[in-house]
Protein backbone atom coordinates (compact mmCIF):
# COMPACT_ATOMS: atom_id res chain seq x y z
CA UNK A 1 0.00 0.00 0.00
CA UNK A 2 2.81 2.40 0.78
CA UNK A 3 4.32 1.69 -2.62
CA UNK A 4 1.08 2.85 -4.30
CA UNK A 5 1.07 6.06 -2.26
CA UNK A 6 4.68 6.63 -3.20
CA UNK A 7 3.91 6.14 -6.90
CA UNK A 8 0.99 8.61 -6.75
CA UNK A 9 3.13 11.15 -4.92
CA UNK A 10 5.88 10.80 -7.49
CA UNK A 11 3.35 11.15 -10.33
CA UNK A 12 1.88 14.25 -8.69
CA UNK A 13 5.30 15.86 -8.41
CA UNK A 14 6.14 15.06 -12.01
CA UNK A 15 2.92 16.64 -13.25
CA UNK A 16 3.32 19.71 -11.07
CA UNK A 17 6.85 20.58 -12.20
CA UNK A 18 7.25 22.89 -15.18
CA UNK A 19 8.78 21.46 -18.33
CA UNK A 20 12.47 22.11 -18.77
CA UNK A 21 13.14 24.66 -21.46
CA UNK A 22 15.50 23.57 -24.20
CA UNK A 23 17.81 26.30 -25.43
CA UNK A 24 19.09 26.70 -28.96
CA UNK A 25 22.31 28.61 -29.52
CA UNK A 26 23.78 30.31 -32.57
CA UNK A 27 27.57 30.19 -32.48
CA UNK A 28 30.02 31.83 -34.91
CA UNK A 29 32.40 29.41 -36.60
CA UNK A 30 35.95 29.90 -37.90
CA UNK A 31 34.81 30.65 -41.49
CA UNK A 32 32.66 33.62 -40.50
CA UNK A 33 29.41 31.63 -40.73
CA UNK A 34 27.27 30.43 -37.89
CA UNK A 35 26.35 27.08 -36.38
CA UNK A 36 23.09 26.28 -34.65
CA UNK A 37 23.35 23.89 -31.70
CA UNK A 38 20.77 22.68 -29.22
CA UNK A 39 22.92 21.21 -26.50
CA UNK A 40 24.91 23.69 -24.48
CA UNK A 41 27.04 26.68 -25.35
CA UNK A 42 30.34 25.89 -26.97
CA UNK A 43 31.92 29.20 -26.01
CA UNK A 44 31.05 32.65 -24.71
CA UNK A 45 30.33 34.03 -28.23
CA UNK A 46 27.23 31.82 -28.62
CA UNK A 47 23.89 33.61 -28.39
CA UNK A 48 20.62 32.06 -27.32
CA UNK A 49 18.09 31.89 -30.17
CA UNK A 50 15.13 30.18 -28.53
CA UNK A 51 14.85 29.99 -24.78
CA UNK A 52 11.70 27.99 -24.22
CA UNK A 53 8.88 26.19 -26.00
CA UNK A 54 6.44 28.79 -24.66
CA UNK A 55 7.89 31.37 -27.05
CA UNK A 56 6.99 29.28 -30.09
CA UNK A 57 4.22 30.65 -32.27
CA UNK A 58 1.71 28.14 -33.63
CA UNK A 59 1.48 27.78 -37.38
CA UNK A 60 -1.28 29.81 -39.02
CA UNK A 61 -4.44 27.93 -39.82
CA UNK A 62 -5.11 27.09 -43.44
CA UNK A 63 -7.53 29.49 -45.11
CA UNK A 64 -11.07 28.31 -45.56
CA UNK A 65 -12.16 27.19 -48.99
CA UNK A 66 -14.51 30.13 -49.44
CA UNK A 67 -14.11 33.17 -47.23
CA UNK A 68 -17.26 34.79 -48.60
CA UNK A 69 -19.67 32.26 -50.02
CA UNK A 70 -22.33 33.37 -52.47
CA UNK A 71 -25.57 34.12 -50.64
CA UNK A 72 -28.46 31.81 -51.40
CA UNK A 73 -30.58 34.79 -52.48
CA UNK A 74 -28.03 35.80 -55.13
CA UNK A 75 -29.65 35.70 -58.58
CA UNK A 76 -28.59 32.85 -60.89
CA UNK A 77 -28.23 33.33 -64.65
CA UNK A 78 -29.07 30.50 -67.02
CA UNK A 79 -26.17 29.20 -69.11
CA UNK A 80 -27.78 30.03 -72.46
CA UNK A 81 -28.59 33.56 -71.26
CA UNK A 82 -24.96 34.07 -70.20
CA UNK A 83 -23.69 32.76 -73.55
CA UNK A 84 -25.96 35.23 -75.36
CA UNK A 85 -24.64 38.07 -73.19
CA UNK A 86 -21.05 36.99 -73.87
CA UNK A 87 -21.79 36.92 -77.60
CA UNK A 88 -23.25 40.43 -77.45
CA UNK A 89 -20.22 41.64 -75.54
CA UNK A 90 -17.86 40.12 -78.12
CA UNK A 91 -19.80 41.78 -80.95
CA UNK A 92 -19.68 45.19 -79.23
CA UNK A 93 -15.94 44.88 -78.53
CA UNK A 94 -15.27 43.90 -82.16
CA UNK A 95 -17.20 46.97 -83.33
CA UNK A 96 -15.21 49.19 -80.96
CA UNK A 97 -11.97 47.61 -82.20
CA UNK A 98 -12.77 48.34 -85.83
CA UNK A 99 -13.77 51.93 -84.94
CA UNK A 100 -10.52 52.46 -83.04
CA UNK A 101 -8.55 51.02 -85.95
CA UNK A 102 -10.21 53.52 -88.33
CA UNK A 103 -9.49 56.34 -85.86
CA UNK A 104 -5.85 55.22 -85.57
CA UNK A 105 -5.48 55.21 -89.36
CA UNK A 106 -6.89 58.75 -89.54
CA UNK A 107 -4.66 59.94 -86.66
CA UNK A 108 -1.58 58.52 -88.40
CA UNK A 109 -2.59 60.25 -91.64
CA UNK A 110 -3.04 63.58 -89.79
CA UNK A 111 0.34 63.14 -88.09
CA UNK A 112 2.07 62.47 -91.40
CA UNK A 113 0.50 65.63 -92.87
CA UNK A 114 1.70 67.74 -89.94
CA UNK A 115 5.22 66.29 -90.12
CA UNK A 116 5.37 67.07 -93.85
CA UNK A 117 4.37 70.76 -93.48
CA UNK A 118 7.73 72.20 -92.46
CA UNK A 119 10.21 69.57 -91.44
CA UNK A 120 12.96 70.78 -89.12
CA UNK A 121 11.20 73.89 -87.86
CA UNK A 122 11.70 74.64 -84.16
CA UNK A 123 7.99 74.86 -83.43
CA UNK A 124 7.20 71.64 -85.34
CA UNK A 125 7.71 69.53 -82.21
CA UNK A 126 5.11 71.54 -80.30
CA UNK A 127 2.75 71.45 -83.24
CA UNK A 128 3.20 67.69 -83.89
CA UNK A 129 3.05 66.58 -80.23
CA UNK A 130 -0.78 66.48 -79.97
CA UNK A 131 -0.95 64.37 -83.15
CA UNK A 132 1.58 61.91 -81.73
CA UNK A 133 -0.38 61.78 -78.48
CA UNK A 134 -3.59 61.01 -80.38
CA UNK A 135 -1.87 58.16 -82.28
CA UNK A 136 -0.50 56.73 -79.01
CA UNK A 137 -3.94 56.96 -77.35
CA UNK A 138 -5.61 55.02 -80.18
CA UNK A 139 -2.85 52.38 -80.03
CA UNK A 140 -3.43 51.97 -76.26
CA UNK A 141 -7.19 51.71 -76.82
CA UNK A 142 -6.68 48.99 -79.41
CA UNK A 143 -4.42 47.04 -77.04
CA UNK A 144 -7.00 47.29 -74.24
CA UNK A 145 -9.84 46.10 -76.48
CA UNK A 146 -7.73 43.19 -77.78
CA UNK A 147 -6.97 42.21 -74.19
CA UNK A 148 -10.70 42.26 -73.34
CA UNK A 149 -11.45 40.10 -76.37
CA UNK A 150 -8.74 37.62 -75.34
CA UNK A 151 -10.29 37.34 -71.86
CA UNK A 152 -13.68 36.34 -73.20
CA UNK A 153 -14.60 32.67 -72.98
Amino acid sequence: MTMTRFAFALLGLACGLPAHAQSIYKCPDANGGSTIISTSRLDKNCKAVSLSPETAVPAPKAPRASASPTPSSFPKVQEDTQKARDGDRRHILEQELSGEQRSLDQARKDLAEQEAVRPGATDSRDRVAPYKDRVAQHERNIQAIQKELANLR
